[in-house]
């Protein structure tokens, strides 16, 4: 049985470089190095310092989580802790997301991970997953797949098509950023989902994508924005995101005040 080898330090940092579309000078300059140190520590003639990973980190903004995993690959210890949301340390940030929770309940709002898998969600939530399939709503619940999915959300969504477009423009943009193989094959399942609506332009005048969906309460229209933790030292932390769903007309909000109370 052959055991491939682990990139070396080197080897990651030209990678991470190179998804920036960052030249080694141009590295260099903002980590204040020279390119010849830089071209040095991808070859691996040069064994770069703790501190140098960690600023060359920094210029090329590169996620906490692969932080600590090149610095593992540099022979240091991880910088970057990984809690669970349930641990002593994490309760203040608990506390912050079941604020926002309880604050968004007349609307939809959830607690999604780096891969979209649901960590938290309110009440409100249930209006718009009614009706999918149980297989979909098992742990961990993938609300992108849920979405789209033809036995999910999808065939309740009146405009599929750009609200497809919309979420698979996203998760392109996260791959870019992170580079995570996970997402790469979530986003290859997505794009392989059936969608009987080809429109996925912008409507004259919209300034951001709203999601148009069927439900108990009638047919509801929700601009969505999203929450992170600024300057997030823990890798759990750095990797939620809160996604909350806003009325995007007055019909939305009438019908949510009528059906939630």
């Amino acid at each position: 049985m052959t055991t491939l080898a682990e990139p070396t330090v080197g080897v990651l940092l030209r990678n991470w470089r190179e998804r920036r579309r960052m030249s080694q000078l141009e590295l260099a300059a903002r980590a204040e190095v020279s390119a010849r140190h830089v071209s040095f520590v991808e070859t691996g003639r040069s064994r770069p310092t703790r501190t140098m990973l960690l600023k060359l980190s920094d210029q090329l903004e590169i996620p906490l989580r692969e932080r600590n995993s090149l610095l593992l690959a540099g022979g240091f210890a991880p910088a970057y802790p990984e809690h669970a949301l349930g641990d002593v340390p994490m309760a203040s940030v608990s506390r912050a997301i079941g604020q926002i929770l309880h604050a968004h309940r007349s609307s939809p709002a959830v607690v999604v991970d780096r891969h979209w898998n649901l960590v938290d969600g309110n009440d409100a939530v249930a209006l718009l997953v009614e009706g999918c399939a149980a297989h979909l709503l098992e742990p961990p619940v993938n609300v992108l797949r849920l979405s789209l999915h033809p036995d999910g959300m999808a065939t309740r969504i009146g405009n599929l098509g750009q609200w497809r477009a919309h979420l698979l423009h996203r998760l392109d943009h996260q791959i870019a950023v992170t580079g995570d193989a996970e997402l790469v094959a979530l986003a290859a399942e997505l794009a392989g989902y059936p969608c009987g609506d080809p429109d996925v332009d912008m409507e004259p005048g919209a300034l951001v994508v709203p999601i148009r969906i069927a439900t108990a309460a009638g047919e509801l229209a929700f601009l969505s924005t999203t929450t992170v933790f600024g300057t997030p030292l823990d890798v759990t932390v750095a990797e939620l995101a809160i996604e909350t769903f806003h009325p995007a007309d007055e019909a939305t909000a009438e019908a949510l005040r009528r059906h939630l109370g």
